[in-house]
């Protein structure tokens, strides 16, 4: 049986981190993410845990050291948000590209400027392509569970990259909710030691790490990372396998809610799923038939799945908390899009930018959704597709 508790998103995270026990946490404080390493220091001190905490200087230099001591063989974790992302933009790509499977909590946070500290997901939007596997959590239960099944992902031998999960800043970081904790022999069990093949303090096998990498061997290693992200799609689902058995709660690459029979599809990513489920429900009361496609895994992109899962469907809406700023629509709308065209699904796609700097976004705002929804799917035609939601306009 699990143990039942109520802890905010930031508390479930750090309690993660804290039945984790890696060898080494870094971290800089930031808002809305602030307090995963503040809980987690109060468990250093208090000898709960063994893991050395680097209080560094910036957030590059928590990645920094992150990569450091995960190349010298050690469990490494961080957490930030927003420019403290920004500020270790340089290292994350090193951190990935090392293959190094460091495991780093986001708090979603708009990205300055102007100076905003309430959500977005411009931030994880922002190193979509640093070659980090991304997760994504509607709640506070799948925050925690997304960081307990991390490390078995990001460490997996035919992996080895590093690994974020994401929750929204102060919507999920900061509000309290039931939440079923395991048992720490449980964690412990379940996520087993690390045992790198190749690290630096292996006194038999010297190794650089981090050299000169001209035109001889860098396009193969690219190649290399992007081989490691396709495989890890299988073993997401392995391991999401492995922990619905030990816990009977069950994650796959994303969550089809009311899709058995739906027309009207909204996907959407976060906590917003849960205000869309709501509308959902209200909606089917009313004889409507709208569904929600809720994505987890954003990267690797499952787009076969995707495609496969939003086939038949009369309209969709795509919902994207971030900006890309290219007059042609937002990062998941352009996945969701193309990984329809590529596997041969024709269903008339409209997006919507929402929620930027953290606007609320309400059951009203997710009707109006499924009201242009039910127009597309009546009269068979897509004016515009690139759309804002809640936005102010003359």
């Amino acid at each position: 049986m699990g143990i039942r508790e109520r802890l905010s998103g930031n508390e479930a995270a750090a309690t993660a981190m804290k039945q984790i026990n890696p060898d080494v946490v870094a971290a800089f404080p930031i808002t809305p993410s602030t307090e995963i390493p503040q809980y987690f220091s109060s468990f250093v001190s208090n000898g709960t845990v063994d893991t050395e905490f680097v209080a560094v200087e910036s957030e590059h230099s928590a990645m920094s050291a992150c990569i450091g001591a995960e190349a010298a063989g050690a469990r490494a974790m961080t957490a930030t948000s927003a420019n403290g992302l920004s500020l270790m933009w340089e290292m994350i790509y090193i951190a990935s590209s090392l293959r190094l499977p460091i495991v780093m909590s986001l708090v979603n946070r708009a990205v300055s400027g102007p100076l905003n500290i309430h959500n977005d997901h411009s931030d994880a939007m922002g190193v979509r392509d640093s070659g980090w596997i991304q997760l994504f959590s509607e709640n506070n239960q799948e925050a925690y569970d997304n960081l307990l099944m991390a490390h078995r992902i990001a460490e997996h031998k035919d992996v080895l990259l590093p690994l974020m999960v994401c929750q929204d800043g102060f919507i999920t970081s900061h509000s309290i909710e039931n939440i079923e904790l395991l048992e720490d022999e449980k964690v412990k069990d379940f996520i087993g030691t690390y045992k790198p093949e190749h690290y630096l303090l292996n006194n038999k096998e010297p190794i650089a790490i981090g050299p000169l990498d001209l035109q001889s061997y860098l396009f193969e290693h690219k190649r290399a990372q992007s081989e490691a992200m396709k495989n890890a799609k299988k073993v997401i689902i392995d391991v999401a396998n492995d922990f619905e058995k030990m816990t009977g709660r069950h994650y796959g690459f994303f969550e089809e809610y009311r899709m058995d029979d739906s027309q009207l599809v909204i996907v959407c990513m976060n906590s917003t799923a849960g205000t869309a489920k709501y509308t959902a429900d209200r909606l089917r009361e009313e004889g409507i038939k709208a569904g929600v496609l809720k994505i987890r895994v954003f990267r690797p992109f499952p787009s076969e799945e995707i495609a496969k899962a939003l086939a038949g469907q009369k309209a969709v809406a795509v919902l994207d908390k971030s900006d890309s700023l290219n007059a042609a629509g937002g990062a998941l709308f352009e996945d969701v899009t193309s990984a329809m065209f590529v596997n041969g699904i024709s269903v008339p796609t409209v997006n919507y930018i929402y929620g930027i700097g953290g606007r609320d976004t309400t059951e009203a705002d997710i009707r109006s959704v499924y009201k242009d929804l039910v127009e597309i799917a009546e009269s068979g035609k897509l004016e515009n597709p690139y759309r804002y939601l809640g936005v102010r306009s003359k």
